[in-house]
């Protein structure tokens, strides 16, 4: 697959310092990148109030900037060499996308989510494999004389990538035309008439562009090691403060993964996740249709209305029809 990986979203807060602080809390660590300077390739201005919080194989990752309304402002997607963003650039010119094409990026607005998607040539990802923990199962006792490993655990939870984002869409068709058509990823499972879960990588979905009556950031989603560490890392958040919790611990269906999701002083959701489905050969993997609450969770308790529709949705939409977002 030519794409390999996100690699940087620009996320906007009205507040950056209390979004800072909450995805340092998270486990995310301050960045080499200098505050108000702008990410190499980057499309977006400097902001003298901006900070960079990385992972722990993804780098710099996350860079939060002041702005208006909480929004997705940015998504970086990597590829290996130029003929790969020559074919981006001519496939969203296909569509009737204006293009920025600069040596070494691609650069365009999906007019659905608002969201300017930069095509970039990066490294690809080289994570170190994470020990598999034994697990006694019955007939097969693989720990013996030992505690559980995950509970005797002290460090800090660390994310260890960007995972996805979920994007809302004012027009959900299109916006999967211009990730699928446009740039080039694949579909791997739809909700009809509501949801498309795309990908970029071998991972499920980094990618989720939903039907929506604006456009926002529902969520982002950070790989941690296993099961333990989506506890581990929720249970601290919740302590430092409970009014954080949004839903979970449950397993998704679509995707498979564990999942706790958080939320941030701005009211965007943040989710832990491991054991997401993973896609090496696409003939492989048949994409799903879905629909109901299966599509949404396997088990755990059901998910709160307000994660299905934010709180502050009408206050986005009256931001949104006030000011218009700049791009």
């Amino acid at each position: 697959m030519p794409l390999h990986r996100l690699t940087q979203i620009v996320m906007g807060v009205p507040n950056v310092e209390q979004a800072a602080a909450y995805y340092e809390d998270f486990g995310l660590t301050p960045g080499a990148t200098t505050p108000g300077a702008t990410t190499p390739g980057a499309t977006t201005p400097a902001h003298a109030d901006a900070r960079v919080l990385a992972t722990v194989d993804g780098g710099d990752q996350l860079r939060i900037v002041r702005t208006p309304r909480r929004r997705l402002v940015e998504l970086g997607v990597g590829v290996d060499d130029p003929d790969d963003l020559d074919r981006v650039a001519s496939s969203l010119e296909r569509l009737g996308v204006p293009v920025n094409r600069t040596p070494t990026a691609v650069a365009a607005v999906d007019p659905g989510t608002e969201v300017l998607v930069r095509v970039e040539i990066a490294p690809r990802y080289r994570q170190a494999p994470t020990p598999a923990p034994p697990y006694n199962t019955p007939g097969t006792d693989a720990r013996l004389h030992l505690r559980a490993p995950g509970i005797l655990r002290e460090d800090r939870v660390r994310p260890r990538k960007l995972g996805h984002v979920v994007l809302g869409s004012t027009d959900q068709t299109f916006s999967q035309r211009f990730f699928q058509q446009g740039i080039g990823f694949k579909v791997s499972d739809t909700v009809p008439g509501l949801a498309a879960f795309m990908r970029c990588s071998t991972d499920h979905h980094n990618v989720l562009v939903q039907q929506a009556p604006v456009a926002f950031l529902h969520h982002t989603s950070w790989q941690v090691d296993d099961v333990d560490e989506v506890g581990r890392g929720a249970t601290a958040m919740l302590e430092a403060d409970p009014d954080r919790h949004t839903w979970g611990l449950g397993r998704h269906f679509i995707g498979s993964n564990f999942f706790w999701y958080l939320k941030d002083p701005a009211g965007t959701f943040s989710e832990y996740y491991s054991d997401l489905d993973c896609i090496v050969e696409d003939a492989l993997w048949t994409p799903g249709v879905w629909e109901g609450a299966k599509a949404l969770w396997a088990w755990g308790a059901p998910p709160p209305p307000s994660f299905l529709a934010p709180e502050d949705l009408a206050e986005l939409m009256t931001g949104a029809h006030a000011a218009p977002a700049k791009q």
